[in-house]
């Protein structure tokens, strides 16, 4: 079995963070969302890995997984410019060849892994298993209908009129069977070849595909707002304290972790939260659900559920909060009279 990881699309959601950087790459908790994911892969027994990359941000994906070795994994790179999910299964089947595989999208969180459903998938020779979580807006999502053994009936994807809250949440499993699915859809109204035409059009051809429900939490990380809920996630999740930095006439409560090179002065720390390498927190309040990146520095400031990334300066802001900050941004005021929301790319220079 090999994996294939979806790692394109243009993230229009998120500009102008994307206009820089592969919205796969956005960090949280410190850590860039494809990296969990390549974690989750790598759990299981898989060793192949194919990495669907778009034109513009596929090199910020290869100078981060490399040759996939950190995750034991061995990767290889297929460019695909963003014509639906069925289209890149269709672009990587000189990759897959006639294995079967799970798909994953680069840029969805879930709290579960991915053994339960390769196990499920080979012990019930399954031809296709699709995994599937309740949602409040399935207009929103890809939705499917199951009988009571858990066969899917019918797909509909984002349906305008309500036909149920199960949404396909991008995880994935296919034999071989799924490329003659593919060959025979056409494009979807939007131009592109949906995935849940070839998974309709595999149920119509006889082969056995399954749904499984999620029973853990799953973040689709497509806007700002998502981002900051899945670093909350993953930092309730996974931090304990730990604290490697340096600490002066500061206060840590709670799970903190803060990495070697770190300086807290004159500051209060309130977990769940992560501190990067050689940052530098200065007579500020850095509250809970916040991770700063390395080398950033937080001066005279108060940040809560925040995701600030490397190399960026926060000075003297009496509050910010519910913000996404990107690398070498600079947030600063002259006067602390009031709180703040920002969304700001790469490299840009805030004064209130």
């Amino acid at each position: 079995m090999k994996a294939l990881v979806l790692s394109g699309g243009k993230g229009t959601r998120l500009r102008p963070l994307t206009f820089t950087c592969a919205k796969q790459l956005i960090p949280v908790a410190n850590k860039p969302i494809l990296g969990y994911v390549l974690d989750q892969v790598a759990s299981t027994t898989i060793k192949k890995v194919g990495i669907i990359t778009a034109p513009e941000t596929g090199q910020f994906v290869k100078d981060y997984v490399k040759d996939g070795s950190n995750w034991g994994l061995k990767a290889e790179y297929i460019p695909q410019e963003p014509l639906g999910l069925a289209h890149a299964v269709k672009t990587a089947k000189r990759f897959l060849g006639q294995d079967s595989f799970v798909m994953c999208l680069g840029d969805n969180v879930t709290g579960q892994g991915l053994n339960t459903f390769v196990k499920k998938f080979k012990n019930e020779k399954l031809d296709a298993l699709i995994i599937l979580k309740e949602v409040e807006n399935p207009s929103s999502f890809g939705i499917a209908q199951l009988d009571e053994k858990g066969n899917i009936t019918k797909l509909v994807e984002k349906p305008k009129t309500p036909m149920g809250n199960l949404a396909i949440i991008g995880t994935y499993l296919f034999t071989n069977k799924v490329h003659q699915a593919i060959e025979r859809i056409k494009p979807s109204g939007r131009g592109e070849l949906e995935i849940t035409d070839a998974i309709q059009e595999m149920m119509n051809m006889g082969f056995k595909v399954k749904a499984e429900i999620l029973n853990s939490w799953w973040l689709d990380t497509g806007k700002k707002d998502d981002i900051l809920s899945a670093n909350a996630k993953i930092l309730d999740s996974y931090i304990e304290f730990d604290v490697k930095g340096e600490v002066i006439n500061s206060t840590l409560d709670g799970r903190v972790k803060v990495e070697p090179g770190a300086k807290i002065v004159n500051s209060t720390i309130r977990g769940p939260c992560a501190l990067g390498k050689g940052v530098v927190i200065e007579n500020s309040f850095i509250g809970p659900y916040t991770s700063v990146g390395n080398c950033s520095s937080i001066i005279n400031s108060n940040v809560e559920y925040c995701v600030i990334q490397e190399n960026v300066t926060v000075k003297d802001v009496e509050r910010l909060e519910d913000s996404l900050i990107g690398k070498n941004a600079k947030v600063s005021r002259n006067q602390r009279n009031r709180t703040i929301k920002l969304h700001i790319g790469d490299f840009s220079e805030v004064e209130v």
